[in-house]
């Protein structure tokens, strides 16, 4: 069995309780031989032969000094725990027998001043011990009592010095059993007590180390607990635990929060129970970007690599009788992994198909595509000319949807060395105004010439990244000077971001959850993949693209939210992917 201080219990082979109980005792004697001087000094003096050799103050005061010198001896002396019960006990014994016999034997009343040091015995030394010492007294009480009877004392009885051994005999047996049974229910508590601290110890490890998020909070969604996974999935970071933070003063965190409540309207009326009331698993998308007001000291998501968290929440009740309220235990799942790796499983049956796309279904494209070329040389009719065109145009969709289909193949090397933002967008900027015919004030490149910032990203995948969404925003932009616009910028979490925008219409959030689902498109001349092949090549270099909603400050106290895409840049060398 472990002690709970091993170094105490190795040198005194006593638990640290034992000891308090002893400087107890001897502080409580120090207090009964005060009473004792004080009292005894103002009594009438006996005699006796006896009382001339021991007064009552020499001896009360002699006995005052002892208990003094014991109390400082166990105070700062941890051993010889039976010499330190015996020596000061026998002591005990010697004063109150010299007390008792001054002052007249049975007559006098103090034989009830053994019952002090007995009891001590009963309750500190073993039962045989304490039985010595009742015995002890009570020879000195039958033997006080013989001697009167010899004197021919008119009083003398040896009757009430029986009683008064035999009363001590049963009170130390009744309270050495009591004591006992009071030290092995205080084993049992303090093993209890280590079992319960082990378990703890292990339920603690278990929680920090498993790799789903737990919160618990109270019904007004008050934070009590998180473990580090729920911290880095949140991008909490709880570090003054005096600070009470509640789920609602974090903006990013409201899906887990209207959760949290509507699961509570729910559970609101189940009686009180010990077992947890677990509710259905529900599944939200945290976005640190969705709130610019956010404090980047409590809000860190520099450590994830998504800049959105898809999770999955569930949510337990646990109700005790011996409190007044429930507490909510969020169990969350980050599915991110999950869908990557479905996406890389689409991705990877994707590739398989590409093998056969381009060998029997491009050269079958390109038979078509020349026989129209000949049919329409020599078309005179107009209503064939146009369906040779609209063939023309399908064939050519056809292309571009495999060609963007190929390109999912590519990976990105490994960057020796950062690359130059500036240089890179301004060619990127000055090809697409030559491409699409693009007026030059009607694209905005916010960037120094001179800016020394760099990225770790393949030039080309940059190129066809920016070049993909600038000519998305040349189909929705009005044309006029500064509708598109590129904007390099750092995020709360100090990632590098490119932002593209122009003056259309933003995106709806019902077409956002979809924009970047492979053949996914809202236009009948799109393939649905050019924005998946974006992401695609972002993630292939460590960074990553989305639509988000921004604040854009118009005035000293108005703004209006727009939308844009952002590429959020590695923060460092990206390891290359497989």
């Amino acid at each position: 069995m472990v002690s709970p201080n091993p170094s105490h219990t190795a040198l005194n082979g006593k638990p640290d309780t034992f000891w308090r109980t002893l400087q107890t005792f001897n502080v409580t004697r120090i207090v009964v031989a005060m009473v004792m001087l004080a009292y005894l000094s103002t009594q009438s003096k006996n005699e006796t032969w006896f009382s001339q050799l021991f007064t009552n103050p020499q001896t009360c005061s002699v006995y005052l000094l002892c208990a003094a010198l014991f109390t400082l001896v166990t105070a700062y002396y941890h051993r010889h725990y039976m010499a330190q019960i015996v020596l000061p006990i026998t002591v005990d014994m010697i004063a109150v027998s010299i007390l008792y016999i001054g002052a007249g034997g049975a007559k006098g009343g103090l034989a009830i001043l053994y019952l002090f040091p007995l009891a001590g015995a009963a309750i500190l030394a073993p039962l045989l011990v304490a039985l010595l010492f009742v015995s002890i007294a009570t020879m000195v009480l039958l033997a006080e009592s013989g001697y009167q009877i010899l004197q021919s004392a008119p009083d003398a009885s040896s009757l009430q010095a029986g009683l008064y051994g035999g009363a001590f005999f049963f009170a130390v047996l009744v309270i050495n059993r009591l004591a006992d049974k009071l030290i092995k229910q205080e084993e049992l508590a303090t093993q209890r007590g280590r079992d319960l601290r082990v378990q703890m110890d292990i339920n603690r490890i278990a929680i920090k180390d498993m790799g789903d998020g737990l919160l618990v909070v109270d019904p007004l969604g008050t934070l009590i607990m998180a473990n580090p996974a729920a911290e880095r999935m949140l991008g909490l970071s709880l570090s003054d635990e005096e600070q009470q933070h509640k789920l609602s003063d974090y903006a990013v965190l409201a899906p887990i929060t209207d959760a949290l409540f509507a699961w509570e309207s729910r559970v609101g009326d189940l009686p009180h129970a010990v077992s947890p009331a677990v509710g259905e698993a529900v599944f939200v998308t945290i976005k640190h970007t969705d709130d610019l007001g956010q404090d980047a000291a409590a809000i860190d998501w520099s450590g994830r690599r998504e800049l959105a968290a898809h999770l999955k929440v569930r949510f337990a009740a646990v109700r005790m009788r011996e409190l007044s309220e429930y507490r909510a235990v969020i169990f969350l799942q980050d599915v991110s992994e999950i869908e990557n790796q479905a996406q890389q499983l689409k991705l990877a049956a994707m590739g398989r198909l590409t093998a056969s796309i381009a060998h029997e279904v491009r050269n079958p494209l390109a038979s078509i595509s020349y026989a129209a070329t000949l049919l329409a040389e020599e078309a005179t009719d107009e209503a064939e000319a146009r369906l040779l065109t609209i063939i023309e145009d399908n064939v050519a969709r056809l292309n571009r949807m495999i060609e963007d289909i190929l390109k999912l193949s590519r990976k990105a090397q490994r960057q020796l060395e950062p690359i130059l933002l500036a240089p890179l967008l301004q060619d990127i900027v000055r090809d697409v105004r030559q491409t699409h015919a693009v007026a030059p004030a009607a694209i905005d490149l916010q960037i120094d010439a001179a800016d020394r910032q760099s990225v770790w990203f393949d030039p080309l995948h940059l190129r066809e990244v920016v070049t993909n969404l600038l000519s998305n925003a040349v189909r929705y932009a009005s044309g006029q000077p500064g509708g598109m616009r590129l904007q390099v910028m750092s995020s709360v979490a100090g990632r590098l971001e490119l932002h593209v925008q122009d003056d259309g219409e933003p995106i709806s959030p019902a077409v956002r959850a979809h924009l970047f689902e492979p053949f996914y498109t809202t236009s009948s001349k799109g393939t649905g993949l050019g924005l998946f092949l974006a992401r695609e090549l972002c993630l292939n270099n460590g960074a990553l693209l989305d639509y988000e909603y921004r604040h854009d400050v118009q005035g000293q106290n108005s703004s209006h939210v727009s939308g844009r895409f952002v590429i959020a840049f590695a923060a460092h060398d990206p390891v290359s992917p497989d």
